[in-house]
């Protein structure tokens, strides 16, 4: 027979498991389910506070370029270099910003010294690794967009890191042929290559045709949103700025850019359905570019030495205000479609004179 004081305390021990953990304290009254989060409250209060970085949590131009440093740091790594006993680069590890003088030199990453140095006094300001801040940033960069995701954030990346290889980052005049080997290569399908150019959907360029400084890449920039997509797909007419360059092909709308890389990997067949499959399913963009997102805010590193900090990030406020559609002045006739296997979905114009697309 079982005594009462063994009953007592199986009844205190269920009492006990049952009581959630406790919550680290934070600042400003908040709270995180790990102490080494609380710094990341403090960090979001700098970049997206009033005068911050993204200046009271707009998705402008810092925001677009926060979002690009984070590829331009993960992807340069090479996994068929280190099987063959070179170094293949650090993957997240911070390295364009420890070696900014020479990583912000590569071609691919023309540009991109401004947001670095915007971004270093505050990563060494909270005393955190550039590697863990450049991921912080982007995934705050991005929920401040409308319609954008919450991405998910690991922090306890090491400041320690070498200059990464060269030639790692592909470029807007590489063929799809290499741009899918060299994704391949860091670990990524022909799928989540797409998935991952969702971020084009809130993205400009400033160095392509310099003439045109903040030309966006769709006519919703601050907007997470499908339009991209479409926008993408539809017959080149013109050169936004001072005629054709490197990496550059006609565009649909006046004052929108157009990379060659884009256009070729929305009419390849390894990737035209994946691409036209987000034009009416802006859920499954958001799901994917997440997904994809995680995969690569990782490589190089190994995730179960890091701790989840994705609570810190901002739940996305701004809600899109419309479906994606054909702007104004074009119709269905005007889409070169190149998935074989789904017609392309049926969408709506707008109404009124064509479109055109200011910049950011």
């Amino acid at each position: 027979m079982v005594s009462k004081s063994l009953l007592s305390l199986l009844a205190l021990s269920a009492v006990v498991s049952a009581a959630p953990s406790k919550r680290a304290a934070c600042s400003n009254g908040r709270a995180a389910n790990d102490e080494r989060c609380c710094i990341w409250f403090d960090v979001l209060d700098d970049i997206n506070g009033d005068g911050g970085l993204f200046d009271g949590g707009e998705c402008g131009e810092e925001a677009h370029e926060s979002l690009r440093l984070t590829f331009h740091d993960a992807i340069s790594i090479s996994n068929e270099l280190i099987k063959e006993g070179q170094f293949g680069g650090g993957g997240a590890d911070g390295s364009i910003m420890a070696f900014a003088d020479i990583e912000t030199n590569f071609k691919a990453s023309v540009g991109l010294d401004e947001i670095v140095e915007e971004q270093r006094p505050i990563a060494l300001r909270h005393n955190v690794s550039f590697g863990d801040f450049i991921q912080f940033a982007g995934a705050v960069a991005v929920s401040n967009c409308a319609g954008g995701p919450r991405l998910q954030f690991l922090a306890g990346r090491s400041n320690d890191s070498q200059v990464s290889p060269d030639g790692l980052i592909p470029l807007p005049t590489d063929s799809v042929d290499k741009i899918l080997a060299r994704m391949a290569d860091a670990g990524f399908s022909a799928a989540e290559t797409v998935d991952l150019l969702a971020s084009h959907s809130v993205a400009a360029q400033d160095h392509i045709d310099p003439s045109i400084h903040g030309s966006p890449f769709d006519s919703t920039p601050s907007s997470f949103d499908a339009q991209f997509y479409v926008e993408t797909l539809l017959k080149g007419t013109l050169f936004p700025g001072n005629g054709s360059n490197p990496g550059e092909v006609e565009s649909a709308l006046a004052g929108e850019l157009r990379l060659q890389s884009d256009a070729a990997i929305a009419r390849d067949p390894r990737t035209a359905c994946e691409w036209q499959s987000f034009v009416t399913d802006q859920a499954s963009m958001v799901a994917k570019f997440t997904a994809a997102m995680a995969k690569m805010a990782v490589l190089g590193q190994d995730p179960k030495t890091l701790v989840d900090c994705s609570e810190v990030i901002p739940v996305p406020a701004k809600a899109l205000t419309q479906v994606a559609h054909l702007p104004a002045g074009k119709n269905l006739a005007d889409i070169e479609a190149a998935c074989q296997a789904t017609p392309f979905p049926t969408i709506s114009a707008d109404p009124g004179p064509a479109t055109t697309v200011a910049p950011v």
